[in-house]
């Protein structure tokens, strides 16, 4: 009996904690009706409120906010490009219609020369931006071009990705130190005293032990023929300017400082010739780039009838592998 009256009191209070349950809930459901009816009748008078709106700025012809919006993001913050632009039937690089005005008519250099620096190069202009690809886009097996070859034996399927691996090696080393060299040569060319400017650079890099921009080269001594002939076609053409000027002043003070005569190599008279006709030294870099694309091609096509790829892997291997001797 005892246990069955302790069993029942035990049991009593958890019967009212159930009612207190089932009220709060019955309560928490009312309210969330309620709240949900306020809800709907507050989206429902937004909702009216906003086609009112519309219709008021419709009868006013006014933009609706999210175009508004867009139109002052373009205003204030797009970017723009004038480099082409198309139809449903035509294709505009610039102003210039592509097949009524370009195909069969314009040359690729002054179609690049338009689009690049928005203007079409002279005669003169024309044949050193030629002589300048020509020179750039070979000179041999160059780390660019063993870079191609080998990432396209790899992935023979990606042409483009042996082509982008070379381009890769066009820096301030190889190929693409004509910038630093058109740096220099734009100091001294706006020098009031240009010999003066000229023997400061040269004794700066002398007493860095560095080599200077655009001077010198491991394999053409005493001189690089490239960069006489290009120096040659500039005063041909009539395009030879104070670049040129300037390059011949560091020329002398480079060959003083060192004690002995040092080369222009190729890159720096191509400094010399791009900055006299007005290219910017912050793009004389994608001259090389342009040019020694084709190049690279020229190396996949070789490497197609005669890979070389896995010959060059193992002539690494075999000169820098040491071999511990055996006994």
């Amino acid at each position: 009996m005892g246990r069955g009256r302790a069993r029942g009191r035990a049991i009593a209070p958890r019967h009212d904690g159930e009612s207190r349950r089932t009220g709060c809930a019955r309560e928490a459901r009312t309210r969330f009706g309620e709240d949900a009816q306020v809800r709907a009748s507050v989206r429902y008078a937004a909702a009216q409120r906003g086609r009112q709106g519309a219709q008021a700025r419709g009868a006013r012809g006014d933009p609706e906010p999210a175009e508004r919006s867009m139109n002052a993001m373009n205003d204030a913050r797009a970017p723009r490009t004038a480099l082409c632009h198309y139809t449903t039937d035509a294709v505009y690089y610039g102003d210039a219609d592509l097949v009524r005005d370009l195909l069969g008519q314009a040359s690729f250099i002054d179609v690049f020369m338009k689009q690049t620096f928005g203007r079409v190069p002279s005669a003169g202009e024309r044949r050193i931006v030629d002589a300048v690809l020509v020179t750039l886009m070979e000179h041999g097996m160059t780390p660019s071009a063993i870079a191609t070859r080998m990432i396209y034996a790899s992935s023979p399927e990606n042409l483009q990705a042996g082509v982008a691996a070379g381009l890769l090696a066009v820096a301030s080393r190889f190929v693409g130190t004509m910038e630093p060299a058109a740096q220099l040569l734009g100091r001294i060319a706006a020098s009031e005293d240009a010999a003066a400017q000229a023997a400061r650079v040269a004794q700066d890099y002398r007493a860095r032990r560095e080599a200077v921009p655009g001077f010198g080269h491991h394999l053409h001594k005493p001189d690089d023929p490239r960069a006489i002939a290009l120096l040659a076609l500039a005063r041909e053409v009539g395009t030879y300017g104070p670049y040129c000027e300037a390059l011949g002043h560091l020329a002398a003070a480079v060959d003083v400082a060192a004690g002995r005569h040092i080369t222009i190599n190729a890159t720096g008279a191509i400094a010399a010739l791009l900055g006299d006709i007005g290219i910017p030294t912050a793009l004389m870099r994608g001259f090389a780039v342009l040019s020694r694309a084709a190049g690279l091609i020229s190396h996949i096509a070789e490497e197609q009838r005669d890979p070389s790829g896995r010959f060059i892997w193992s002539l690494v291997d075999e000169a820098m592998t040491d071999i511990p001797s055996v006994g």
